[in-house]
């Protein structure tokens, strides 16, 4: 039985750590409204993936092969702010913080604290 009032987000996953992505897709696909739109592994990747299919919502590691998230999260921001991205990175310090929130990130989570806020986030969206 679905829910009428909960509408369906597709959502990207960028994150270098194959166990990574696997565990959000695996946390992500119980939820009604929430699909995975694509997933990435580094930046040249994600960007191609991304003029192919901007989902609503990103989930975007900072350090990446090739590249660097914050760069993904500059593009993305230029091309379609109303796309939702959620950092999630290892390295939560406040100065990277700081600079993605100035790029428009929607939400900086650290991954060994915080990774189920990303949940979180994206459900409050689907009930939106």
């Amino acid at each position: 039985m679905t829910n009428e009032n909960v509408k369906t987000m597709q959502v990207a996953i960028v994150d270098d750590s194959i166990v990574v992505r696997e565990r959000l897709v695996e946390i992500l696909a119980q939820h009604e409204g929430i699909e995975i739109a694509w997933q990435a592994g580094d930046v040249p990747e994600a960007q191609i993936a991304f003029e192919r299919h901007a989902p609503d919502a990103i989930i975007l590691d900072i350090h990446l092969p090739n590249g660097s998230g914050i760069d993904v999260l500059k593009a993305i921001k230029q091309n379609k702010p109303s796309t939702v991205v959620i950092m999630l990175t290892n390295y939560p310090v406040q100065i990277l913080r700081q600079r993605c929130v100035e790029l428009g990130a929607d939400a900086f989570f650290d991954k060994s604290t915080e990774f189920y806020r990303v949940l979180d986030i994206l459900r409050a969206l689907t009930k939106a």
